[in-house]
């Protein structure tokens, strides 16, 4: 009979142990040089898209008009003078005057000529200067503006923009992975002390989630060097790397020790371990990497980027938890139990106990509990446990749970009904770093609709803008938007003075020098050829639905003789949402109908892969609730430490899916492997469930009580996307591990009996997901002596 790949790998494993870990040692090595460089190599953005036509627009005005939009503001405020103090005008001057003469710098547009960019107070200014650069680039300009900068007596001096957004994002996304790191090594650590109750069963998931992490770090500093990699794949690639780096470790270790508790050699142990557990690795890993690469299928490099750094991880862990872990398994042997952790003694537990034990209830129980075990001992079963007799409970009664569980989480999942989606901007950082706080001081002391004008590229059909019909099909587009009630102001060629009429406008323009200094200059600047640009400032913030709206309402209307492209701040939300929700639907289809088939085939059965859609889909919804309950509606905000956005940000929900799709399903594989394990052998689905529950369920909750942990160090973080992330991942994982693996499992397998297992393609092969035992080696009577 040819062996499987699993046993060749345990073979392998148990041939050249020696061989692999010195491997993964180099690689270990090798890697530790260039893991913690990751950050430099990382893009703080990626949120553009070229479907978007906000970034379509963009593009044509740079090249048309050489407009710049990436640009830095230098804010000045003082409670001593007044922006029309000529002391406050000569400082600001000389503030930035050597900026002025830095060859990065193409146009500086002081407060003294746009009014708009004094705050209201009149303590306040800001000049823009643009920069001959990309947003992705600008950041690393921004050490050497700030050196060109020079601080004044009287004037407070801050920078904010995109750039300094950007650079913000990197650096604190940094002190939140470092954070998270702080607080999730050691309680994995714990958790895992008190999951095996041993410092070398506990050391090994440890040691081998490490080495994913630290490899994996290095595999996507490598690939960040050739292609863009968002600095948000950071989080998710240690997320991953960490949690299931241990968890894949957690499953294989705990069969090892299972299996050598039943007699087994250590080479047999291992082989069943990797033929069953390893097996389950491998069908869960190829489960989380399908849903990671629903992220590939999205036009964001923030996105794709993710994915394709979560997907490596995953490959990693695979790896490392097929080779690098059975080796150090043979290695050590049984002395996998060595170094043993015994928990305290509690006295009063003890005294309480033996209270309740001395009372008629607890000799009652008592009775019932000697009964059960004499029972299971004359039947040669196993004593049943917690998660037997719960999983009893709940098929004797699955309505009963069924409904009211089913009703619990579509309840978690209700808020997301309401949930309002938007684009990040320096909202989500924390008030300390600059980008926010200049942020804020540009929402409360400023007008804001001013400085985020809705920005019309409008291309005219008949040539030159500047020619009399073209001018009068360009006033009855400007006429046409102000009489919007919606619309506060339009600014164009044809409305920079209010005073002047069309016919004057014609006759200005006509000319082969305009007289007037001003309009000259601002002409230069808004029109080239068949090009010009329209700003129409709306009377609603640049997030307001009302806004949104216009954006729509503007390109939904044809204006005779021009081609009309919409972009600017409301534009970019209004088409980040739109174009990523309208290639979300495709993802989700794609990940659903590509993890139905594998674990079609693999499970042999066309009801399970439902079922198991089924309870992904419901863990899901309660993460999205919590989404929307805690950080759009702002309940505890004091106790996460964040300010409420008031809407959710557009690329939680999705990562949320592909990472949760595949996490949850993690589970789901582990769990239906044993149920179906015992299906093959004995035909009956209530006892299989039961026993599959009663042999995974503990296992199973405490590899979930390890990716909370993980998932909840990032609940510290100080970017609230990756905060998010952190609370929503960490109560999907908690609500499938309890309320979804404990009961509706159970209640769902009951409730569809013999229909779990229907398979119409022919006869069902033995083995399962999991395998069977037996086919790797005899089967051994428990009480033999476990030899190394």
């Amino acid at each position: 009979m040819s062996q499987s790949i699993f046993t060749r790998l345990a073979n392998l494993a148990l041939r050249h142990k020696w061989t692999i870990v010195g491997l993964w040692a180099v690689a270990v090595v090798v890697a530790l040089p260039f893991a913690p460089r990751i950050s430099s190599a990382l893009k703080p953005g990626g949120f553009g898209s070229s479907d978007m036509e906000s970034v379509r627009a963009e593009q044509l005005l740079s090249q048309k008009l050489n407009s710049q939009f990436t640009s830095v503001d230098i804010f000045f405020t003082s409670d001593k003078l007044a922006v029309s103090d000529p002391q406050f005008t000569a400082q600001a001057e000389a503030a930035i005057a050597p900026l002025t003469k830095w060859k990065l710098v193409t146009q500086v547009v002081p407060y003294t000529v746009n009014i708009h960019q004094i705050s209201k107070d009149g303590h306040a200014a800001y000049t823009a200067v643009y920069l001959d650069t990309n947003a992705d680039d600008a950041p690393k300009y921004l050490p050497g503006l700030r050196e060109r900068v020079v601080q004044q007596h009287d004037l407070h001096i801050s920078i904010g923009g995109g750039p300094v957004f950007y650079a913000d994002i990197q650096s604190v996304s940094e002190s939140d992975l470092k954070r998270a790191e702080l607080i999730a090594f050691p309680f994995a650590l714990l958790a895992l002390l008190l999951v095996f109750r041993s410092l070398v069963a506990a050391g090994l998931p440890a040691a081998v989630g490490g080495c994913s992490v630290i490899v994996s770090l290095a595999v996507v500093y490598a690939l960040a060097l050739h292609t863009d990699i968002s600095t948000f794949a950071l989080n998710i690639t240690t997320l991953f790397g960490l949690g299931l780096g241990v968890d894949y470790s957690l499953f294989m270790v705990n069969r090892y020790r299972e299996e050598l508790a039943r007699g087994r050699t250590v080479e047999d142990a291992i082989r069943i371990t990797m033929n069953t557990a390893g097996r389950a690795m491998a069908v869960s890993g190829t489960a989380v990497t399908i849903g990671l690469m629903g992220l590939l299928l999205f036009n964001f490099t923030v996105l794709r980027s993710i994915g394709l750094g979560g997907v490596l991880v995953v490959l990693v862990s695979i790896l490392s938890a097929a080779t690098l872990l059975p080796a150090l398994l043979a290695i050590i042997g049984t002395h996998v139990n060595d170094y043993p952790i015994r928990l305290p003694n509690w006295a009063w537990l003890h005294r309480a106990r033996t209270a309740v034990q001395s009372t008629p209830l607890g000799q009652t129980l008592g009775a019932f509990k000697g009964a059960r075990a004499t029972t299971a001992t004359a039947t040669g079963a196993e004593s049943p446990g917690f998660w037997h007799t719960l999983s009893l409970r709940v098929m004797r009664y699955p309505w009963r749970f069924f409904i009211p569980v089913l009703g619990f989480l579509l309840l978690l999942g209700a808020p997301f009904l309401s949930v309002r989606l938007g684009a990040p901007d320096a909202s989500i950082l924390p008030k300390y770093v600059p980008s926010r706080s200049t942020y804020d001081l540009l929402q409360t002391r400023f007008d804001a609709n001013e400085t985020n004008p809705i920005v019309l590229s409008v291309q005219s059909t008949n040539g030159d803008v500047l020619t009399p019909a073209n001018l009068a099909a360009l006033d009855a587009l400007s006429v046409r938007l102000a009489q919007d009630p919606r619309v506060r102001r339009v600014d164009s060629v044809v409305t920079l003075d209010p005073r002047l009429t069309l016919e004057q406008y014609q006759l200005i323009y006509g000319q082969s020098q305009v007289a007037d200094p001003f309009i000259g200059s601002t002409l230069k600047q808004l029109v080239v050829g068949d090009t010009t640009i329209v700003n129409v400032i709306s009377k609603y913030g640049m997030i307001d639905p009302r806004s949104e709206a216009l954006v729509q309402d503007i390109r939904a209307t044809h204006f005779a003789g021009m081609k009309v492209l919409v972009t600017g701040g409301t534009a970019g939300v209004v088409d980040y949402v739109n174009t990523m929700y309208g290639q979300f639907p495709w993802a989700i289809l794609a990940v659903a109908i590509t993890t139905y088939l594998v674990l079609m085939l693999l499970f042999q059965s066309v009801i399970l892969p439902l079922k198991a859609l089924a309870m992904n889909t419901l863990s899901i919804l309660s993460a999205y609730g919590a989404l929307v309950f805690i950080f759009q509606q702002g309940h505890f905000d004091n106790l996460l430490g964040f300010t409420p956005l008031g809407f959710v940000e557009a690329s939680a929900p999705i990562l949320m899916f592909c990472a949760l799709f595949g996490l949850s399903m993690d589970y789901e594989v582990f769990l239906l492997s044993r149920v179906r394990e015992e299906w093959l052998a004995t035909g009956d689905n209530v006892h299989s469930v039961a026993l599959g529950m009663e042999r995974s369920g503990a296992i199973i909750t405490s590899a979930a009580a390890i990716v909370v942990i993980v998932s909840g160090g990032f609940i510290t973080a100080d970017i609230i996307l990756v905060k998010s992330l952190g609370v929503g991942m960490a109560l999907a994982v908690l609500m499938d591990a309890t309320l979804v693996r404990g009961l509706l499992v159970p209640a769902t397998m009951r409730l569809l009996g013999k229909w779990n297992w229907w398979w119409p393609f022919g006869k069902v092969r033995s083995g399962g997901i999991e395998g069977d035992s037996t086919d790797v080696v005899p089967d051994v009577p428990p009480l033999a002596t476990a030899r190394r």
